[in-house]
């Protein structure tokens, strides 16, 4: 550090902080993370992609995938149930909201699966919580410090080579779903931001003359790593972003544009496989109908835009996109038109060689509640296994610390 200044070395540690969660590498020796991969074999990629979207919130899932033909939800919604032209039937019981018109078009082409009823036991209503549960993957009486894809970043990377790139969230910080044991994804929101890092002089230093060593400081020593790989993920994007635009037309909302910077990296044939994007705005608990239908036409007409892109460049069936949300809305309105924390939800899946398309299983009951909420029927943890096991060929098990029964979707 004898070319700058400790506080220039600090300022650019907070610069890229957000980014990688460095709160994590104060930690010490990481025998656990060792151990675990060292039980691993570490699988290549398989050209697969996978795009993680994010409804923060708490969607309503009932007012998404619409159960119209069950008497119960309109007597439980007389003035939020869906039904004539607010509706695009998907079969007898089951329909998508109307602003989802660009998945339904999809959805016609078999490039659509829908999972009702996921969930998972003793569910949490809390935002903040279940976001944590559905991100670590963790039991809901258990508190985890990495989460799903950081785990799987973990057993499938190579730790001598770390890209952090090979995770990459489109937001100013990384969630807790990125963060692994001793790899971490990388957020970046603005391409801007990106390259004000690049042309940091600090940073160039560090990532052109650090090499691995011992550092008397093992705090220093890893500060100095993290950053090197961030300047060296932030150069190989730099290289890739721009190289290719998206030719689909994209809603001009922050969402829209995040997904075609992610289809712009894909075009540009970007190593990443695994993207995570958030569209927030699904906590109604008030007039619901106008805001979740804003919400959910931006992310359709999204779909159908980065699903054309893909289409056109031959890249539609090496892509998955998976869609959650922490929990789903009880299935009674309340008194301000809008309806309040539930439980179990409904999963969206589009990718061009599903193996099953449309709805993967029964509507849900809404004759069979908890107290007012939906019962969980499919763990999400199964859907994750399915993902990583079947989409990513990662071993489930091992990532999960657990074995859950996989799906045939994909």
């Amino acid at each position: 550090m004898s070319n700058y200044s400790r506080k220039d070395f600090i300022k650019l540690a907070g610069l890229v902080s957000a980014s990688m969660l460095l709160p994590n590498f104060l930690r010490g020796n990481n025998k656990h993370a060792a151990k675990l991969i060292n039980k691993l074999s570490l699988p290549q990629t398989n050209g697969n992609r996978l795009v993680v979207i994010q409804f923060s919130g708490g969607n309503d899932g009932l007012n998404t995938i619409v159960p119209f033909a069950d008497d119960l939800y309109h007597s439980n919604r007389p003035g939020l149930g869906l039904s004539g032209a607010e509706i695009i039937k998907i079969n007898d019981q089951l329909a998508f909201n109307n602003n989802l018109a660009g998945l339904a078009d999809l959805h016609n082409e078999a490039h659509v699966a829908l999972l009702n009823s996921v969930g998972y036991p003793n569910p949490n209503r809390s935002h903040f919580r279940s976001m944590d549960i559905w991100q670590s993957a963790s039991d809901e009486n258990k508190y985890l410090q990495t989460g799903w894809i950081g785990r799987w970043l973990d057993a499938t990377c190579d730790p001598k080579n770390i890209k952090p790139h090979l995770a990459l969230e489109m937001d100013e910080t990384l969630s807790l779903a990125l963060k692994g044991e001793t790899m971490n994804g990388l957020a970046m929101r603005n391409p801007g931001r990106l390259e004000l890092i690049l042309k940091d002089p600090l940073m160039e230093t560090i990532g052109e003359a650090w090499t691995p060593h011992d550092d008397d400081h093992h705090n220093v020593e890893y500060l100095h790593k993290t950053l090197a790989e961030v300047s060296k993920s932030a150069g190989y994007l730099h290289e890739h972003l721009f190289k290719h635009n998206a030719k689909a037309i994209y809603p001009q909302h922050a969402f829209g544009q995040q997904m075609k910077l992610v289809a712009e990296l894909i075009l540009a044939d970007c190593e990443t496989p695994v993207y995570y994007v958030s569209l927030p705005g699904f906590d109604t608990h008030a007039a619901q109908k106008d805001h979740q239908n804003k919400q959910l036409k931006v992310y359709g007409d999204t779909m159908k835009a980065f699903a054309q892109d893909m289409k056109d460049s031959g890249l539609w069936n090496n892509t998955l996109v998976m869609t959650f949300s922490e929990f789903g809305r009880r299935v009674k309105q309340n008194a301000s038109k809008g309806t309040d924390h539930g439980t179990a939800n409904v999963m969206m899946f589009a990718g061009g060689s599903l193996k099953k398309n449309g709805a993967l299983n029964a509507a849900p009951d809404l004759s069979d509640l908890d107290n007012g909420d939906l019962k969980f029927k499919v763990d999400f943890r199964q859907v994750y296994a399915t993902v990583m096991q079947n989409w990513l060929g990662a071993n489930s098990e091992i990532i999960l610390g657990n074995s859950f029964p996989t799906l045939d979707f994909v």
